[in-house]
């Protein structure tokens, strides 16, 4: 993509709406994905990386509000121990069956924005959970993206390992779901053009592949992970913010050749923006809840700031960038 292009880019997002930012070589707005998806210019994406809220209840006002109220709702609110106050997670087994249909829909809908919007063979990479990936991925495959595997982020979490809701003492020995040891990111790919061969994509539009590592080894499907440090928690204020040293390895891989542009359509406070800007990508970040948006101008630039030879504290992990 040219500096013509992206520049012409640019200018679009700016005259979409008027809330919105540079921040480095990234841009964020404050906008509804879903509508801004259907006018974005067709083709211009190159990939996108999100961890989406899930389009069901988790991030209503309704929900939200039983969250900071410490009612729970769908949110489970671990217990503080080991001298820790550990934060608040979506509940997704209080998901009945017409609100899992919706789950479908949304993401079905979502998906053929996203084939609209990407380029011939650009990626997608987006954050799920052992419990919901199966009817995401599947919907993501109804919307047109081509399934190409799972990333797998290692990291022991408190999802899962609860004992039955309201029945902890009647039932002590059981657990409702296996406690969460990874976290599944599904990857997929828009269709090539035709008989278009990778070579031909890679040449035509800058996507169709993965990039390799720094040090020339392939990017594999399993990265050791940490759960998000304190410090980035604090600056970014979001209930599922997911830790630097694992986003600035994804949105390095998804760009084949280094080139181009991706972007987050559930930004949060903006983890996936500041991975692409301390790695020297250009993010275009779009977020619907406005305490987030704001948020994210302040938390980016602090994020994007930390370390750049970033360490996992937990597991040794390959030299980041």
């Amino acid at each position: 993509m040219t500096q013509t292009q992206i520049d012409a880019i640019a200018d679009w997002v700016f005259g979409y709406t008027s809330e919105c930012q540079r921040i480095g070589n990234s841009l964020i707005l404050y906008a509804d994905c879903f509508e801004w998806l259907a006018q974005v210019p067709e083709n211009s994406i190159h990939a996108f990386v999100t961890d989406p809220p899930y389009g069901v209840k988790e991030y209503e006002s309704g929900q939200i509000a039983k969250r900071v109220n410490g009612d729970g709702g769908v949110w489970r609110l671990p217990p503080s121990f080991d001298g820790h106050t550990r934060a608040p997670i979506p509940r997704f087994t209080a998901l009945t069956g017409n609100e899992r249909q919706a789950l479908k829909r949304f993401f079905t809908a979502w998906a053929n924005l996203a084939v609209r919007a990407l380029l011939p063979g650009g990626h997608v990479i987006i954050a799920s959970n052992a419990f919901l990936s199966q009817p995401v991925f599947s919907a993501l495959v109804d919307g047109g993206l081509e399934f190409r595997g799972e990333l797998i982020r290692s990291v022991r979490t408190l999802r899962g390992g609860d004992r039955p809701k309201n029945a902890e003492q009647e039932f002590p020995d059981v657990v409702s779901l296996p406690r969460g040891c990874y976290e599944p990111w599904g990857i997929f790919r828009k269709p090539l053009l035709g008989d278009m061969t990778l070579r031909d994509c890679l040449r035509k539009f800058q996507t169709g592949g993965l990039r390799r590592l720094p040090n020339g080894k392939p990017f594999g499907d399993l990265i050791l992970s940490e759960r998000t440090p304190k410090r980035e928690r604090d600056i970014s204020q979001h209930p599922s913010c997911k830790p630097q040293s694992f986003m600035r390895q994804v949105v390095y891989a998804v760009l084949p050749l280094g080139t181009g542009i991706i972007c987050d359509p559930f930004m949060g406070s903006g983890s996936t923006v500041a991975a692409a800007e301390a790695v020297g990508i250009r993010c275009i970040g779009v977020e619907a809840h406005w305490e987030y948006y704001e948020l994210s101008s302040v938390a980016i630039p602090e994020l994007a700031a930390l370390d750049r030879q970033l360490e996992n504290r937990s597991e040794k992990t390959a030299p980041l960038l």
